[in-house]
């Protein structure tokens, strides 16, 4: 992919003095627990710099020291967290890394692919613990100045599936460990953010398309390759087929 021809509508220019380069995409791994978004990043990055792209593989929470070591503390299953103190982990850990590594890719041209955002905040935190909306949304505007998915791509699994696979990795970490209604109540809210009347109401999100996330590794990397084709062929379609 050539950075200087980047001509999808969403394409974004940040302006220095004599000189415009294009801003780089955003795209965001979602889903809940085990539906695969460390996979397809990992192998979906390997596809991307196979064909010369420059990328840059993140995750929330971590990706910078700060937001490494809030990692530590969130996923610690020891550790006792209050709902609102969690949160607001979380988008500190969100801050650091927006500033430190999103930005300054976006604004070197780079794909950005990001395992969790705020989806997951609103997911988790709002729905699946309780938090007032309003008052996450307001939070997460400061944490993310304003910054927006060029797109979310939502994989798809059964909440017993993606623990059945999250088990697969070894013991359960602290976010993991909560009950079953909890992570059901996650999985419904994942859902209900594809719905266009929730997107509407929620612009800060940016498009967002659904995954099915069932199926072997490359089956579901087919998927995502086509949604990311058909959304930016420009920057996408070099790796198809």
């Amino acid at each position: 992919m050539d950075h200087g021809r980047h001509e999808e509508g969403r394409d974004q220019l940040d302006h220095h003095p004599g000189l415009t380069v294009p801003r780089g995409k955003l795209i965001v791994f979602e889903g809940a627990e085990g539906a695969g978004k460390t996979t397809q990043i990992r192998v979906l990055a390997e596809r991307l710099g196979a064909k010369g792209v420059s990328v840059v593989a993140v995750r929330e929470p971590g990706g910078t020291p700060v937001g490494d070591a809030i990692r530590e503390i969130l996923l610690d299953p020891e550790q006792q967290i209050t709902t609102a103190t969690e949160a607001l982990l979380f988008m500190a850990s969100r801050a650091e890394l927006i500033a430190r590594e999103i930005r300054p890719a976006l604004d070197r041209g780079d794909v950005v692919l990001l395992d969790r955002f705020f989806l997951s905040t609103y997911a988790y935190q709002i729905v699946g613990r309780g938090l007032p909306e309003e008052e996450v949304r307001a939070a997460n505007r400061l944490a993310t100045a304003s910054l927006v998915p060029d797109l979310t791509l939502l994989l798809d699994v059964s909440p017993g599936k993606g623990l059945e696979r999250a088990d697969a990795r070894g013991q359960r970490d602290r976010i993991e460990r909560s009950t079953d209604d909890f992570h059901e109540r996650v999985g419904d809210a994942f859902r209900k953010f594809v719905e266009p009347a929730w997107q509407r109401s929620h612009p800060e999100c940016g498009p967002i398309k659904l995954i099915d996330g069932s199926g072997d590794e490359a089956t579901v990397l087919a998927r995502v390759v086509t949604a990311l084709a058909s959304t930016f062929p420009q920057s996408f379609s070099i790796i198809q087929g």
